[in-house]
């Protein structure tokens, strides 16, 4: 499978058993987790791969039925996430830099001692 391919499966898991969709234009920005629409949870879900991966299979024939409304509430899902990594990207992007705080000024008195010069702003002004 392809990194733009959209793969359509099942999640053997018990009681949580589910169809899934893999779209492997999502990424989680972690190779050990992958992004996969849990249709019975109606909703994009970050798995361990090393969990899920041996859990998942082909859509057998009853299954197959699902596959339009899986598709429609995938495409419904996927247009209102935002992967965590372009969350993460964007925030950042976001984020204006700190303002450097000011530094003292060293000085040196009549006796060789070095001291701070504060910048100390008149209040009865």
């Amino acid at each position: 499978m392809s990194s733009n391919d959209t793969w359509f499966g099942f999640m053997e898991a018990g009681e949580k058993s589910s169809a899934i969709v893999l779209d492997g234009r999502l990424s989680t920005g972690n190779s050990g987790t992958v992004y996969l629409f849990n249709h019975k949870r109606n909703a994009i879900l970050e798995y361990k791969r090393e969990i899920v991966e041996p859990k998942l299979r082909e859509l057998n024939d009853k299954e197959q039925k699902l596959l339009a409304e899986l598709k429609s509430a995938f495409n419904k899902a996927r247009k209102g996430f935002t992967p965590r990594a372009a969350k993460v990207a964007t925030t950042q992007e976001r984020a204006a830099p700190p303002e450097p705080k000011p530094v003292p000024e060293v000085g040196v008195d009549d006796e060789g001692e070095d001291f701070l010069v504060l910048d100390m702003e008149d209040d009865d002004e």
